[in-house]
């Protein structure tokens, strides 16, 4: 009679600690899984580069590119519809720096918001990824903002100081 109180106990209390163990790791699991912060959205708007890879708009089964009113049609058939500055961009040498200005690159982990005016309620104009190459124009009077230029882009704007770093020219 003991033996059998003494099994029936003792499998009780397993089944309990089973329980028990497994709401625990199903809790860290869930626990982990919502620190992890999602990757953060890449908008059109905050990436001029974005929108340079948009596909242009084609008619359909045609393959010519489409008529709006004021653009007008080559009728070389010999024409294509690839862009003639891709080369040249690509054998621009870059510009001279303004005067005080040097070359860096954001060091925020989630990217940095690009402003009109340095101060926190200016208008958003875009956003600065992280690692990003940035040329850094100047600094407030406060010293409290940035004005940075994105590099290859002309696209200027205010940022924090403390979120970028100076990077050393070779």
């Amino acid at each position: 009679m003991l033996s059998s109180v003494t099994k029936f106990l003792l499998g009780f209390f397993l089944a309990i600690a089973v329980l028990v163990g497994g709401g625990v790791a199903i809790a860290l699991y869930f626990v982990n899984r919502t620190g992890i912060p999602p990757a953060k959205p890449v908008f059109s708007n905050d990436s001029p580069s974005v929108k340079a890879q948009a596909p242009k708009a084609t008619e359909p089964g045609g393959g010519k590119p489409s008529l709006k009113p004021g653009n007008q049609a080559q009728s070389s058939p010999t024409s294509t519809s690839t862009p003639t500055e891709s080369p040249k961009a690509a054998t621009l040498s870059p510009k001279p720096l303004p005067s005080g200005a040097y070359r860096g690159r954001v060091s925020w982990a989630e990217g940095l918001s690009l402003r009109s005016q340095p101060n926190q309620e200016a208008e958003k104009i875009g956003g600065v990824g992280f690692n990003q190459k940035i040329i850094i124009l100047s600094e407030s009077e406060d010293k409290s903002w940035q004005k940075i230029r994105l590099e290859g882009s002309e696209q200027e704007g205010w940022v924090k100081t403390g979120n970028t770093e100076k990077v050393n020219e070779q």
